[in-house]
């Protein structure tokens, strides 16, 4: 995530409105304002020089979408974490995790991946704002919808319970993300009820058939491949993420199959 370091730095532009733009300007200490005007004084020299000006570098479109992703995701954490009233050791552990085993951030990815989750916890900003602007960029991508609910539930359970009040961002979470009531419990049941995990991998509860169970395995395996995930052009963090997914999904397969027999 070299383009990372040049957005912190302020070396290179952005075009992100809303909610996560505002936590992307507290968080890197400038804003897209700020940006604008240094193009409009610069421009305005180059052309009273004979010139024609000049636009500084900002972010490819698939650049910017990759920042959305992570803006997003730590602001949208961070709102999870204090829906109760306080942050956790736990919530903060699990968020680490995520920084390192999904998303396997360098150290400077991590020291500002805090600092968004930092400006986020106590900013104005809505939880519902973040998931509806995270949501208008990745529609089209499920699989990185799947991933975003996943790490809001695991942060939310990793006090063993999922408050109400993360609850609520929760269920909102999962109408903006168009996330059915049972694939919701499914995601729910990876971590609040650990008997039905390799059940919930296949997004499948235990009275499923056999072959549905077959069915649902042979699609997420589609979906997932490495070589697939590959061609698609996503961004780094979510191939990691769905290379790991393809092993669980392995994993909850051959499981199944010899507790059922098959």
């Amino acid at each position: 995530m070299g383009w990372l370091g040049k957005v912190v730095g302020g070396t290179i532009g952005f075009a992100i409105g809303g909610p996560i733009g505002a936590i992307a300007g507290a968080a890197f200490g400038h804003s897209l304002d700020k940006k604008e005007e240094r193009y409009l004084s610069s421009k305005s020299i180059g052309q009273g020089m004979g010139g024609q000006g000049f636009e500084p570098n900002r972010l490819s479109n698939n650049e910017e979408a990759q920042l959305t992703f992570f803006i997003a995701a730590f602001s949208m954490l961070a709102k999870i974490a204090k829906a109760d009233g306080r942050v956790s050791e736990n919530e903060i552990s699990s968020v680490e995790e995520f920084m390192q085993k999904d998303l396997n951030l360098d150290e400077e990815s991590k020291k500002t991946a805090r600092n968004i989750f930092r400006e986020a916890v106590n900013s104005k900003e809505q939880f519902t704002g973040f998931a509806m602007q995270f949501y208008n960029v990745f529609n089209t991508q499920p699989r990185i919808i799947e991933l975003m609910m996943d790490v809001l539930l695991r942060v939310s359970a990793a006090d063993g319970i999922i408050s109400p009040e993360e609850e609520a961002l929760l269920l909102s979470a999962a109408r903006i993300f168009n996330i059915s009531d049972t694939a919701y419990a499914n995601y729910k049941k990876r971590y609040i009820k650990e008997t039905n995990k390799y059940y919930a991998l296949l997004n499948c509860d235990e009275n499923a058939s056999d072959q549905e169970i077959k069915k649902q395995y042979r699609k997420l395996v589609r979906e997932f491949h490495p070589d697939k995930i590959q061609a698609k052009g996503l961004p780094e963090e979510f191939v990691k993420f769905a290379n790991d997914k393809f092993i669980k999904i392995q994993e909850a397969y051959e499981y199944i199959k010899k507790e059922r027999n098959l």
